[in-house]
């Protein structure tokens, strides 16, 4: 056997998107929690059966912390029976915003994590990686050119100029420029940025931009929701100035929590993302892109 694509069963239909995209077969790791919390992982590698050369693991790491265990696990085993090239197709990277220790003994999770990829795995493809201060994901895992990140924001950006007429485009913070910018420029859309001062994880101040927003269809754009209170307080203050609807696009729809609920409570329409996590408000299947980004990979 060539090339084989895993999964979990709780990514079985993105998964199962990618491998059609890529033509590969496909199969299910076995998972079993026992009742101590460990995990028991079973690859599909029957007795007397050809194991494949290469091996597709698709894994998005939101809420990371056991499937940063399985990843450790399924590498280890693979690597044992004679996998002899591993690629890691993680949508979502976990644990890319701690870059620096901002205080002393912090742990630099990104150095971390991204060593331990490349140790177990010879690539690794990513959508939108929650990068600060850094320009380039080879510099958080250091596996050269086989370390890609694609973008969701065209995609999405396709999808907004298909649902509203003359959208502006918003970013909430200082950090979501790259994505507006980028999905802007593809459709000539309006754009603007707000400025966000985060007191705590789930407090922060949103300043809007010095834009008309009487009667436009805004929507919010960002790499990633999780708490959910960046957005509504953008969505609250562009409703009182006037906006026309407020709808919001992302590439990573964590919404930790009450997080969406507290996006629709402030007024939001909309709430489209990419199947990189899954979850209801997904709206754009991403296999197409990773089969692209995957194929030199697969022959190299």
């Amino acid at each position: 056997m060539g090339s084989l694509l895993l999964y979990f069963a709780d990514e079985q239909a993105p998964a199962l998107r990618l491998a059609e995209a890529l033509g590969l077969p496909a199969a299910a790791i076995e998972r079993h929690r026992f009742p101590d919390d460990e995990l028991r992982l079973r690859l599909p590698f029957g007795a007397g059966q050809a194991i494949p050369r290469q091996v597709l693991l698709y894994r998005s790491l939101d809420r990371p912390n056991d499937k940063l265990v399985e990843l450790l696990l399924v590498a280890g085993e693979a690597r044992a029976l004679g996998v002899q090239r591993l690629l890691l197709v993680a949508p979502y990277l976990a644990y890319m915003r701690q870059d620096i220790a901002f205080h002393p003994g912090e742990v630099v999770s990104q150095t971390i994590v991204g060593n331990f990829i490349a140790q177990h795995f010879d690539a690794l493809v990513t959508v939108d990686p929650h990068l600060h201060r850094i320009e380039r994901l080879q510099q958080a895992v250091p596996l050269g050119e086989a370390a890609i990140a694609l973008s969701g924001a065209p995609m999405l950006a396709q999808l907004i100029a298909e649902q509203r007429q003359q959208p502006l485009l918003l970013g909430p913070d200082a950090e979501s420029a790259q994505w507006i910018e980028a999905a802007a420029a593809a459709f000539n859309f309006d754009q603007g940025v707000c400025r966000k001062v985060r007191s705590g994880d789930r407090q922060v101040n949103i300043e809007l931009p010095p834009l008309d927003f009487r009667g436009r269809q805004v929507v919010l754009l960002d790499d990633v929701a999780s708490s959910g209170r960046t957005l509504a307080g953008a969505a609250s203050q562009l409703l009182a100035a006037g906006a026309a609807s407020v709808d919001v696009a992302v590439t990573h729809a964590l919404f930790a929590g009450d997080a969406l609920a507290v996006i629709k409570a402030a007024g939001v329409g909309e709430v489209w993302s990419t199947d990189c996590i899954a979850h209801p408000s997904n709206a754009i299947a991403m296999a197409p892109l990773l089969a692209a980004a995957l194929q030199p990979l697969l022959s190299a």
